[in-house]
């Protein structure tokens, strides 16, 4: 065992005797290193515990059941603004969209009706679509983030009735199998940890009723061992080296899901939730702001003096006797790529769990930081872009252009290194006119105009006036005597 790995058992053995969790298993995942697994603990019954225990994983369920939904979009099934009453034939809230339903904005209730945390009985598919009328909705939608069970519910059986199966045979067939999860699965199999609930005043530990969620099982039904979601978490942010062909979704449409729709609180602004994950940022918040950074297009001022930014993505889970944290890491110095951590314990207030997943990968970068990869020289740039390679102003701020691994790209010159720069691709039939497929200003055209010799001598990036020279927006050029 390497010190570092001594590092990180301490941690969970920390974490399960301040906790007080009788069990807690944790796996790293990284593409540069072998699995790490710790488990800590019994599983409370005859079974020992080991990486392969499995443990209730709760809403890291509905990771699972966003995917399948876009997969369900990718492949034309569905547009994430239509209706889910067009995919499930519902008595009411059926106008609620597939966007605002994975993304928590919908303002439909938490649960489905009834108190089902207190009978434990929890409906059928029939009995659940049949009684969404006396459901609430609690809030308009799009007006914040309000976490929802039955939203995901409703999108989990959407996704099945698309692909005619049940939810667990769709997720069985379209995400466990293709990626290799053998241990996931909706049923506890055999040997799988007992969830207890601790006493807060003893050290008597209680077993939790098991509970199955019937039609709600799109949102938290199931179990699964450490080191497959570590897996999972790795392939949250980093599915080209988990799923390199595409199998289970297009690295395109994780992006996608990536991307921060609403914030889950309105004054710390310390969580974001997407296309049904959580995004934890966890930059240096103490880093200065750079007041001599440019304004973006919105008004919104930018950090190029801020650290490196880097994202936790992922989800947490509880259920009666069970807490899970899975996380992978986006971003920052250290860093590897396919970089997830799983931790999955037996008590359902050892709230230590919820913090350790994002402990070890943070501690995993920083005392075991990835292999530096050595330059190598490339191809040069094409012809019809090396005089445009090189420093331009816009806006009275000064950018560069660069050729790297054979496509444009621009940063600020301010920019820090972390910072992804926009990349560019020419279109077809006009190669002096390119698109902006990433970073800064998607989606927007960069347009050249060359002199009569064929250099490029003013670009429009979104239609802002980039020059050579620094200039006024009436085109007073700072060098003129």
């Amino acid at each position: 065992m390497t010190e570092v790995h001594r590092q990180f058992e301490r941690l969970v053995r920390q974490a399960q005797a301040e906790s007080r969790i009788p069990a807690v298993s944790a796996a790293l995942h990284r593409a540069d290193r072998p699995l790490w697994t710790c488990t800590v603990g019994t599983t409370g019954n005859d079974a020992p515990l080991g990486p392969g225990t499995a443990f209730r994983i709760g809403s890291v369920t509905k990771t699972f059941t966003a995917v399948l939904v876009l997969q369900c979009r990718d492949d034309g099934l569905l547009d994430l603004d239509d209706p889910v009453g067009a995919h499930l034939d519902l008595p009411a809230h059926g106008e609620l969209t597939v966007r605002r339903l994975l993304s928590h904005t919908s303002g439909i209730q938490r649960e489905p009706y009834g108190d089902i945390w207190d009978t434990l009985r929890t409906p059928e598919l029939d009995e659940f679509l049949a009684g969404l009328d006396r459901a609430e909705r609690v809030l308009p939608p799009a007006r914040r983030f309000h976490y929802s069970n039955l939203g995901v519910a409703l999108l989990g059986q959407a996704a099945a009735r698309l692909r005619g199966g049940t939810w667990a045979e769709v997720v069985a067939e379209r995400i466990l199998g293709p990626l290799g999860l053998a241990d996931t699965r909706p049923a506890p199999p055999a040997g799988a940890a007992t969830g207890f609930l601790v006493d807060a005043y003893s050290d008597h530990a209680r077993p939790e009723p098991e509970t199955d969620l019937g039609a709600v099982g799109p949102a938290a039904q199931l179990w699964s061992t450490a080191a497959d979601m570590a897996r999972w978490a790795a392939f949250l942010v980093d599915p080209a080296a988990i799923d390199p062909a595409g199998a289970v979704l297009r690295p395109a449409t994780l992006d996608e899901m990536r991307w921060p729709v609403t914030v889950t609180d309105e004054s710390l602004w310390a969580a974001g939730f997407g296309l049904g994950l959580i995004l934890l940022p966890q930059r240096d918040r103490s880093a200065p702001v750079d007041r001599s950074a440019p304004v973006d297009r919105s008004g919104a001022a930018e950090r190029p003096g801020a650290a490196e930014r880097t994202v936790h993505v992922g989800h947490d889970g509880a259920m009666p006797g069970f807490l899970a944290s899975v996380y992978g890491r986006r971003g920052g110095p250290g860093a590897p790529g396919a970089m997830g951590c799983a931790v999955l314990g037996s008590s359902g207030t050892g709230a230590a769990v919820n913090e350790l997943a994002h402990q070890l990968l943070t501690a995993s970068a920083r005392d075991d930081p990835a292999d530096i990869t050595p330059w190598t020289p490339g191809e040069p740039a094409p012809e019809p872009y090396r005089g445009l390679l090189g420093r331009w102003w816009g806006e009275g701020y000064e950018y560069v252009f660069s050729w790297r691994d054979g496509t444009l790209r621009a940063r600020g010159a301010a920019d820090p290194a972390g910072r992804p720069p926009a990349v560019f691709e020419s279109l077809p039939d006009r190669p002096d006119v390119l698109r902006t497929v990433s970073g800064r200003e998607v989606g927007e055209l960069l347009r050249l105009t060359r002199d009569d010799r064929g250099e490029v001598v003013t670009m429009h990036w979104a239609t802002y006036r980039f020059t050579r020279a620094q200039e006024t927006f009436d085109r007073f050029d700072f060098r003129a005597p």
